[in-house]
């Protein structure tokens, strides 16, 4: 093959090499006009990661094929066009899945892994210490069982909701997932392109490398604002402000992190952003240098809450309330609503699942505030569950995390459309034709 045959992408050079082989970092070799060794650093270890990363290809009717492969590099484009003979990219076609064939969030996760930088995969998909909460937060859905009910006449569920005066078509909410560019090239921006196509309401975290204001400007579903305290008092009015005047309908405060857990695998792992990837909301990594990794944090105290409803409009919602007694003094310090979360399994482990935490949280509420949770849904039934326990709404993120790194904006979309789709199935199968018809009954218990 002659080596003229090659294109230049952006900063980087991609060429084939002379024989076919599924390896990536045999079948393309990178050349990079940069000296930065970390940049060539990360694009290699990406190539070397690829293998189910085809998100279509085609013959062009010579012995030419073309193939529109994400990879998941950062610098570079979210999908490069590379021209190379068949043979060598036939493998490629043979391995390819389109995003309408993956059925289940499970299996988006597993094809995601298959193209992700291993240090990106284990920041997104890692726990605390021995990661038992983790397990939990998946083994405490399995455990509950549903109870089906026949000849109910339910042909097509309303799975609609409202919170907070706003009416959403279902009710699934895409989590605070930080560091997206790390992720897929176009970071926040895809996120809110996918979440607005499928419908879904986002609540975007401080921890992004995009400003707000161009988030909503790509927006077109409700966003809601999740919040870090910052050392700097007013830095932290300022970035309230921003969320308020760029449309943000609530303002979600994470209350879980005094301190980071031992995020052991993501350590060993050595996550970085890539080079000149910000967090324009962070004062405390954005302007101090504060590594990501540093497990301090602000301690925050009931009058931070109070002080935090006195400069926000909008409702405020503390996000990773477990108890009771932590619930009854949310509400009466001003929170207007509650995310039941134990942050991912990712801060303290051996917390319980956020599941078996809901009931006695939402017994404390008494229905004064809506009440959100989030960790370890992967499936319609599982949001079925957690609404028959008390639960508005849900919030996923590490599932469409993988979508994105798969496919960008189109993965956040079918991220959503299958856990959609699977409530709607397990609402018909238990006789539920509307969410306000899902209550404890829909649970098996023994009689």
């Amino acid at each position: 093959m002659s080596r003229s045959r090659f294109a230049s992408y952006g900063r980087y050079t991609l060429e084939p090499v002379r024989r076919p082989c599924p390896a990536a970092e045999q079948l393309l070799s990178i050349q990079s006009p940069s000296s930065n060794a970390k940049i060539q650093e990360w694009v290699v270890a990406a190539l070397a990661s690829l293998q189910v990363c085809a998100a279509a290809s085609e013959t062009d009717g010579t012995d030419h094929m073309e193939a529109s492969v994400i990879f998941p590099v950062y610098q570079t484009s979210a999908v490069i066009s590379l021209k190379a003979p068949a043979c060598i990219l036939g493998w490629m076609s043979d391995k390819s899945v389109a995003l309408s064939e993956i059925l289940s969030l499970p299996e988006l996760e597993e094809r995601a892994r298959e193209c992700m930088p291993a240090m990106v995969y284990e920041y997104v998909a890692s726990g605390a210490a021995d990661e038992i909460t983790l397990r939990w937060n998946r083994e405490a859905f399995d455990r509950l069982a549903l109870r089906p009910r026949m000849l109910a006449g339910v042909e097509e569920p309303d799975t609609s909701v409202s919170i907070f005066g706003t009416s959403l078509p279902f009710p699934i909410l895409l989590a605070p997932t930080a560091y997206q560019k790390a992720l897929h090239p176009d970071g926040e921006i895809a996120t809110a392109k996918g979440a607005g196509a499928a419908g879904a309401a986002w609540v975007v975290s401080s921890a992004s490398n995009t400003p707000i204001e161009e988030i909503a400007h790509a927006a077109s579903a409700p966003l809601w604002f999740q919040l870090y305290f910052q050392a700097d008092r007013e830095f932290t009015r300022e970035v309230v402000v921003r969320a308020v005047a760029a449309g943000c309908e609530a303002l979600c405060l994470t209350v879980d992190t005094p301190v980071l857990g031992p995020r052991d695998r993501q350590t060993r792992a050595r996550f970085q952003l890539p080079p000149g990837v910000e967090t324009p909301h962070l004062s405390d990594i954005g302007t101090n240098g504060r590594e990501i990794l540093n497990p301090k944090r602000v301690a925050l105290s009931w009058r931070d809450v109070e002080w935090m409803r006195s400069i926000a409009d909008i409702p405020l919602v503390l996000k990773g309330i477990l108890t009771g007694e932590d619930a009854k003094r949310a509400i009466d310090s001003g929170a207007q609503g509650l995310i039941v979360s134990n942050h991912g399994g990712r801060n303290l482990d051996t917390a319980p699942a956020s599941i078996d935490a809901l009931v006695e949280v939402v017994t404390a509420v008494d229905s004064r505030a809506p009440v959100l949770v989030d960790g370890g849904i992967r499936r319609g039934t599982d949001v079925l569950k957690a609404l028959a326990r008390g639960a508005t709404a849900v919030l996923i993120g590490r599932p469409y995390c993988y979508g994105l790194s798969l496919g960008g904006a189109l993965g956040v979309q079918r991220a959503v459309e299958i856990l959609r789709k699977e409530l709607e199935m397990a609402m018909v199968l238990t006789g539920r034709g509307s969410i306000g018809e899902i209550d404890q009954s829909v649970l098996w218990s023994p009689r």
